[in-house]
């Protein structure tokens, strides 16, 4: 099989186990530990069908069931279908996504525009509704390289997005980069590397390891015994978050983008499936946090109990 991985079902959030359901864990060790296992192929883009007409067939303007056509489709918004989180590596916080004032811009352009504010050596990140983010280094001369159908390719950057909008992303990771001229190097060593020559599960650790160089972000790059030392604080709200474990940051980022491909809602719903419906006022339970102030990482969770005790 080499380094390929057969796609399995993703474990929804129900589904993980915990810690004793009495919210008592007499255990100071990790309050969950999960290794997730995902396809290397999550980047294909497939076709959607055409929109049902009333009588069940293709073609004209669907509608509401009173011949009414419905909306068209609201634009790409980053706050309504992505998950806020951070990532943190022990105690040191190692990746950020906030929609926070003075957080890492996270606005969104068509590709020709993005073309303007690219430079050699910066990441790249295309984001659709419903679809996996799909990462590119770009290269210079219009072009991206990037890890696409189990293979690593060199293209236009306007064909790499294959319509979606995209932006920036060299900020959200906090590791020290390479020079641009190393991550330029990087990416291009590895154009035409497919299948079993892979190193990379999805465009995202591929990018990402072409511009830090570091081996966690590589398949079987870091041993997956003892505790877990990643942790996803995905944010809930200004005053409440989630908290999950791994051993590895390679399966931390599967799990991350599974929660970009599904949506806000979805990983809402998902965890308010798993918690318990009564939960304490925010006013009188210890779990309750203020937010950190803006530009500061939220300090990771150290939760103690099941995982309803993981909601701050």
């Amino acid at each position: 099989m080499g380094n390929q991985v057969e796609k399995l079902t993703h474990l929804s959030y129900k589904e993980v186990p915990t810690a004793d359901p009495t919210g008592v864990d007499r255990d100071d060790g990790p309050r969950i530990g999960v290794s997730y296992i995902f396809s290397n192929d999550d980047e294909d883009v497939e076709p959607q069908p055409p929109p049902q007409g009333p009588d069940g067939g293709g073609g004209g303007l669907p509608d509401g069931g009173d011949g009414l056509p419905l909306p068209s489709p609201q634009p790409y918004d980053p706050r309504l279908h992505e998950v806020e989180c951070s990532v943190f590596y022990r105690d040191e916080c190692i990746y950020q996504k906030s929609f926070a004032p003075g957080s890492a811009a996270l606005s969104t352009y068509t590709p020709e525009n993005l073309l303007n504010k690219c430079r050699p050596g910066d990441l790249v990140e295309f984001v659709s509704q419903a679809q996996y983010p799909h990462w590119a280094v770009y290269v210079g001369n219009f072009q991206v390289v990037h890890l696409h159908r189990l293979e690593v390719s060199n293209s236009f950057l306007t064909d790499a997005s294959q319509g979606r909008r995209g932006r920036v992303v060299n900020d959200l990771y906090r590791y020290k980069p390479l020079s641009p001229s190393a991550v330029v190097r990087n990416a291009l060593a590895h154009v035409g590397a497919k299948e079993r020559e892979l190193s990379w599960r999805n465009s995202e650790s591929f990018a990402a390891w072409c511009r830090y160089g570091k081996r966690e972000f590589k398949i079987g790059g870091e041993l997956r015994i003892g505790k877990q030392p990643y942790r996803l604080q995905i944010q809930l709200s200004a005053q409440r978050s989630h908290t999950l474990e791994f051993q590895s940051l390679e399966d931390l980022i599967m799990e991350k983008r599974r929660n970009d491909q599904i949506g806000r809602a979805a990983v809402l719903q998902e965890l308010a499936t798993h918690l318990h419906p009564a939960e304490p006022d925010v006013g009188d339970s210890d779990a309750a946090r203020t937010t950190p102030p803006p530009g500061r990482p939220p300090a990771p969770a150290r939760e103690e109990g099941d995982r309803e005790a993981v909601v701050h």
